[in-house]
């Protein structure tokens, strides 16, 4: 059976979307995701999270598999003055009862898609060595740009490198 989905944009998020969207952060923090914040992760805490994200440099969008949020990634443009030509990709989540079906690529080209209309031709992000993510940012043009040590920390007290990534945009 073929699930429906889709990818919104969010701009001024419902109670609903909030608490979707802290219930997707607590699953994919406790299964080990490096997004900035360590299990066990209480809902309050990421529904705060999600409280803070929109200003009028962010833009969010949602991909919804038949009405519930298991995805979403952010654009982050560049505010200063020499940097209206870039933006930065953050928290890119699927849900791991969701993952293999396109989905990270999706919300990935729609946020690239809206980097251009925005007249960004360079974003950046970046993500902890060794995770399966940098195969998808590899496959999708991103180019590894330096490589910092120690920079994440893990549950366990264990640090990570960070990859740092960029892509030109046409």
């Amino acid at each position: 059976m073929s699930k429906e989905w889709e990818i919104k944009a969010v701009s001024t998020p419902g109670e609903r979307d909030l608490d979707q969207l802290a219930e997707l952060l607590v699953e994919v923090v406790g299964q080990g995701a490096s997004v900035g914040f360590l299990p066990p992760l209480s809902v309050e805490a990421a529904l705060r999270y999600w409280q803070g994200v929109w200003s009028p440099n962010v833009q969010v969008w949602t991909l919804s598999e038949d009405g519930t949020i298991v995805g979403t990634v952010q654009l982050h443009r560049a505010s200063s003055q020499n940097g209206g030509h870039r933006a930065e990709i953050a928290k890119l989540m699927v849900h791991p009862n969701a993952r293999g079906r396109g989905y990270a690529r999706a919300l990935m080209h729609t946020a690239e898609e809206q980097a251009l209309a925005d007249g960004r031709t360079l974003l950046v992000l970046d993500t902890r060595a060794g995770d399966p993510s940098n195969s998808l940012y590899q496959s999708l043009g991103f180019l590894e740009a330096g490589r910092i040590p120690d920079y994440a920390q893990s549950a366990d007290g264990s640090l990570h490198e960070t990859v740092y990534y960029y892509k030109k945009l046409t």
